[in-house]
């Protein structure tokens, strides 16, 4: 069974740091593009960042919102993926999504986690 299990979400003030966690499982994680999607209150999903497996480079995107405050990153041993959430700012917050890209003998898919939610609040 393909899961996605994400932790780290809470409340946090302006200009704080919250670092985010998704343990995956049930797929191979080395070969797999991971990435953070978000949803803020009334809004659609947002894409926030994407770390490409090793086949393409290792290489990390990001968009322009979160470029230079936020930061994705895997530790391929334990089949995890984080992002570190520097400078929060309130338009930040959201509902945070972990999301995995992955191929099987049968095709391409994409799994989603069970969402974490980060509040920034002044």
């Amino acid at each position: 069974e393909v899961q996605l299990v994400e932790s780290g979400g809470g409340l946090v003030r302006p200009g704080g740091s919250l670092r985010l966690s998704c343990t995956a499982s049930g797929f191979i994680f080395r070969t797999s593009h991971m990435n953070w999607v978000r949803q803020a209150p009334g809004k659609g999903l947002e894409w926030v960042a994407t770390s490409y497996g090793p086949g393409l480079g290792g290489d990390t995107t990001y968009a322009d919102s979160v470029k230079g405050r936020f930061a994705i990153s895997r530790e391929y041993g334990k089949n995890m993926v984080h992002l570190q959430m520097n400078s929060l700012k309130l338009e930040d917050t959201a509902v945070y999504y972990c999301n995995a890209d992955y191929s099987t003998r049968t095709g391409d898919f994409t799994s989603w986690g069970q969402g974490t939610q980060v509040t920034v609040s002044s």
